[in-house]
């Protein structure tokens, strides 16, 4: 499932990325081409910004897990108990890491439409 997701994710973006480089080609008109590149460039960048601001989440996340790990250890409830937090910790270990591959994925995406965006407005 969890590279199911990865595919979406990919697939996605290699849409959205075909979908600006065909509007941008179509585009005869410098101006207009300029107009369009530059309002994709300002989406693509708040996009960016919001996917850079989800490491830090993740590095929250990631202390977090290591903070339950250490409790998790010093806490003797019983067998149950411990077995039932390790299962929950390393569960959220995954959910970050897929989160983090799902960022970097859009992250190269949206650093490709930001190199076509320039491109686009640097050639006549």
């Amino acid at each position: 499932m969890i590279f199911l997701a990865y595919a979406y994710r990919f697939a996605s973006n290699f849409v959205f990325l075909a979908l600006v480089y065909f509007s941008l080609n179509f585009l005869e008109k410098y101006p207009q081409r300029v107009v369009v590149a530059i309002l994709v460039l300002i989406y693509a960048g708040m996009h960016a910004a919001t996917a850079l601001r989800s490491f830090y989440f993740f590095q929250r996340i990631e202390r977090l897990e290591g903070e339950a790990r250490r409790l998790a250890s010093i806490a003797a409830e019983g067998p149950n108990s411990a077995a039932s937090r390790k299962q929950i910790v390393s569960e959220v270990g995954g959910l970050r890491h897929a989160g983090e591959m799902k960022a970097y994925i859009d992250l190269l995406f949206l650093a490709l439409v930001i190199l076509l965006c320039i491109a686009k407005i640097v050639t006549n």
